[in-house]
């Protein structure tokens, strides 16, 4: 049985990224956040920075904080079975967090990203996402997650890697975590 990690960080902190330079690796890596846009898409509901934030608040409320955990706990069960890490990309709540403790413990571990939130605002107005907005759009969004837990996500992680320079900086940090990580962590 293989280990399940669970990316965690404020928007904009480098979760996604981090979670590419891990695809590259050969770590099959699961999104969250794609389940949101996957959700708003298959209601055919025009894009927006409001409109993520309502629609996994509107799926929180009808179905419980875990629901993105349990919808994706099975489909990493079965990578888990084939792969040494297999990755959870965008881990916002502490609800979420319990539901993979449950299921996987001890063969669960989170990280989280993290940067400041001047860094981080710069880096969702460089990227252009149509959830990303404008600064008051960018406050709702942090308070939002802040709400579901994230913040004790981000303080209670086993591991934690800053992103606050270059990409090529995350890079490094990166792929010397994942050698520590294969090498003690597993």
């Amino acid at each position: 049985m293989g280990h399940a990690v669970a990316v965690c960080g404020m928007p904009g902190s480098g979760k996604g990224e981090f979670a590419k330079i891990i695809a590259r690796c050969g770590i099959p890596v699961r999104s969250m956040g794609d389940m949101i846009r996957a959700e708003v898409k298959s209601r055919r509901l025009t894009e927006s920075p409001a409109i993520y934030g309502e629609v996994a608040a509107d799926l929180r409320a009808n179905f419980g904080e875990d629901v993105l955990a349990v919808r994706l706990a099975d489909e990493v069960t079965q990578l888990m079975k084939e792969h040494d890490i297999v990755l959870i990309d965008g881990m916002r709540g502490t609800a979420e967090y319990e539901i993979f403790k449950q299921r996987w413990s001890p063969n669960f571990s989170s990280i989280a990203i993290i940067a400041d939130k001047e860094v981080r605002f710069h880096r969702i107005q460089a990227r252009g996402r149509s959830e990303d907005g404008d600064w008051e759009q960018f406050q709702i969004r942090e308070a939002r997650e802040a709400g579901w837990g994230l913040q004790t996500l981000i303080e209670t992680a086993e591991y934690k890697l800053s992103n606050e320079s270059s990409l090529e900086d995350l890079v490094k940090a990166t792929n010397n975590w994942l050698v520590e990580f294969r090498q003690y962590g597993l």
